[in-house]
């Protein structure tokens, strides 16, 4: 994995097997971080629990980052899935509208939650799912949406929006294969 800042810390924790499902447990911690979060990576999981997409995107070989109008930091193009949306739509609707891209092409990496205390979840025992998709995108138009930018770099962002989330998600891709 390309470096970024020294903010997170993934280790593997485990491979198992448990119905039916492969599993990869990373923890995620940070030393400004008051508790510990549980990042674990799935092949499948049942889709009604997939609440949410995340999409590593890459344009000419450079990476695409958004920056959200109320934050100084970057991200990966992603959100929530609509009621009634598949997974699938909403990735591909929220890299439309977070970062204008018009031809594109994405592929699945694989589903994952996250445990512990984060902005995505309410509660330190809460776990939320979403699925984590990646994508080559060759044209763009208009962003429509609280995106206030992007940019398009060769190296990866130090200043990450999710710095315990995102680059464990880089880390999964990487290790699957997809980057």
């Amino acid at each position: 994995m390309p470096k970024t800042a020294n903010m997170h810390t993934c280790t593997a924790q485990e491979a198992a097997l448990q119905a039916d499902e492969q599993f990869r447990s990373v923890e995620a911690s940070s030393s400004n971080a008051i508790n510990t979060l549980e990042i674990k990576f799935y092949n499948k999981v049942d889709d009604k629990l997939l609440k949410f997409a995340v999409i590593i995107s890459k344009t000419n070989g450079k990476w695409i980052f958004c920056k959200h109008k109320e934050r100084d930091t970057y991200e990966f193009p992603g959100g929530h899935r609509e009621k009634g949306e598949s997974i699938l739509s909403a990735a591909k609707r929220e890299l439309s509208e977070e970062t204008g891209a018009i031809d594109f092409a994405i592929t699945p990496i694989c589903a994952y939650s996250v445990k512990g205390y984060a902005k995505v979840n309410e509660n330190a025992d809460e776990k939320t799912y979403g699925m984590l998709y990646y994508a080559d995108v060759y044209s763009f138009g208009e962003i429509h949406s609280e995106i206030e930018k992007i940019i398009i770099v060769d190296k990866l962002v130090d200043n990450w929006t999710y710095p315990l989330i995102q680059p464990c998600l880089l880390q999964e891709a990487t290790n699957r294969g997809f980057l």
